[in-house]
């Protein structure tokens, strides 16, 4: 019927709330970035911050899918308890793992193998001590951000967000006296978290329908069946920027490269991150073929928006974003131009890599999506070694971000030729 067809009204109203909750998340990390770039010791800060982000990112992205496995697989009260098992279950395996990164000798087996400069290692760790709590409480918002997007009421998560980093202004200001370095990043970051998760489930209990049945529920066996793929591919693509980081941490410009990744990645995750979204947006909305067209439709045209922020951002715009906002030095904004000037084409692919990992999710055939990521982790790894024996004659952020869209690449080619075999 005509009056059930998906407009496009209806996507900007789901979709648009969670491009701010993307932004409002970036914003968090650009926030840590800008006050760690102030700091007299700023590039081992930074550099500390972005490994011990991107370690922490890839032991805790087990977790990271919850909000989507909470989609679709709680749908009444015995799939909630299930669902809730199975976050625990993971959050207490990803903080065993954070732990022994942050406090034993594995630590120091982990960033010797990812080629950190010991300053930095030194760095990473401390931050890493305090971001050992941080998948509990993770684990939990994404089960609230989860039932909140069944009932389509993404803009009560972009106002928790919102809460999230205008604390982060008050908790990073009475840090100074605490902590230094990329320990003063990471505690700011796990209280402005907080802040986060407990606005989220306040808002949580005024409106959800305690979990009337809404669907087949799903045992606890059949919840781990479909989110450990998930996981798994989760857990994949966040060895993505690990593997970069120790390629470009052993090139001559090793330790530069390294403070700009975590710049500019920071960067990308704020301009391109929204196109993550379209993963639970074609898991809520899509029902048709005409509805997935039109949702492709939607996001060629917003990732052509993207492109073109990221090519201002590089030009005219350089100055005032990187060295004015972002508190950058001239001379690193200079360094990651030409790299940021390649992001520009980084949102077609990411967001046609995630609107075919929502078709795979909401068909509950997420084996496929851990193969997908499987296949971009062996593509970095084919380029480690001649990239770092050869030494390329360019700098470690272009080489960087140049993995990191061909990755992309590689994945949304692999997921499209999937698709059309099960059609």
């Amino acid at each position: 019927m005509p009056e059930n067809r998906l407009t496009y009204r209806e996507i900007a109203w789901f979709f648009f709330p969670l491009v701010l909750n993307v932004q409002l998340m970036s914003i968090s990390h650009t926030i840590i970035n800008s006050a760690l770039a102030r700091l007299d010791n700023y590039l081992t800060a930074l550099a500390g911050m972005s490994v011990a982000l991107i370690t922490h990112l890839f032991l805790s992205s087990p977790t990271y899918q919850n909000h989507t496995i909470t989609m679709v697989m709680a749908r009444g009260r015995h799939s909630a308890i299930g669902t809730m098992i199975y976050i625990l279950t993971t959050s207490c395996y990803v903080a065993i793992m954070v732990g022994l990164v942050a406090y034993t000798p594995v630590g120091h087996l982990v960033f010797s193998f990812l080629g950190t400069p010991p300053e930095v290692a030194i760095e990473a760790r401390r931050a890493m001590q305090i971001l050992v709590i941080l998948p509990f409480i993770s684990g939990f918002r994404f089960f609230c951000q989860g039932l909140l997007l069944q009932l389509r009421r993404t803009g009560l998560i972009s106002l928790a967000t919102g809460v999230r980093a205008v604390s982060l202004f008050f908790f990073l200001a009475i840090e100074h006296s605490w902590f230094s370095g990329a320990r003063l990043g990471a505690f700011g970051l796990v209280c402005c978290i907080a802040t986060e998760t407990l606005v989220i489930g306040i808002l949580l209990l005024r409106i959800h329908p305690y979990f009337t049945q809404a669907g087949p529920q799903k045992s606890v066996r059949q919840i781990f069946q479909y989110g450990l793929p998930l996981a798994y591919s989760s857990c994949l693509q966040q060895a993505i920027p690990l593997l970069i980081s120790a390629i470009i941490g052993r090139l001559s410009d090793g330790a530069l490269a390294l403070a700009a990744f975590g710049v500019l990645r920071g960067l990308v995750f704020l301009l391109a991150g929204p196109m993550r979204n379209l993963q639970q947006a074609h898991i809520a909305l899509v029902k048709t073929a005409r509805d997935s067209r039109r949702l492709l439709r939607f996001s060629i045209f917003f990732a052509a928006l993207l492109s073109i922020l990221f090519l201002v951002t590089a030009g005219p715009a350089e100055h005032i974003v990187l060295v004015r906002l972002l508190g950058a030095d001239p001379e690193l904004a200079r360094y990651m131009r030409f790299g940021m000037i390649l992001c520009a084409i980084f949102p077609f692919f990411y967001g046609a890599s995630h609107l075919l990992r929502g078709w795979f999710s909401s068909t509950e055939k997420t084996a496929l999506l851990g193969k997908s990521t499987l296949i971009k982790c062996a593509f970095i790894l084919v380029l480690w070694w001649p990239t770092v024996y050869f030494q390329p004659a360019v700098s470690g952020i272009t080489i960087a971000m140049l993995l990191l869209i061909s990755s992309e690449v590689i994945e949304a080619g692999y997921l499209f030729l999937q698709r059309r075999q099960q059609d």
